[in-house]
């Protein structure tokens, strides 16, 4: 059993050959970082990533 994506391990799912494409683990790495500086273990990556998700649905102008 793979970790989550989001979690940095020995056995990455980021890792696992159908995720060797996705990239901008730097972005919610650096979104996790501000967020620990102001609220320490109250927001998760999962959570930055579902805001960001959602975020880029509505500045493309997508159907929600």
């Amino acid at each position: 059993m793979h970790d989550s994506i989001l979690i940095k391990g020995s056995s990455e799912e980021s890792n696992v050959l159908p995720n060797l494409g996705l990239r901008g683990f730097d972005v919610i790495d650096d979104a996790k970082t501000q967020q620990e500086a102001l609220c320490p273990g109250l927001v998760s990556c999962a959570d930055i990533l579902a805001l960001a998700a959602r975020d880029s649905v509505v500045l493309s102008d997508c159907p929600s």
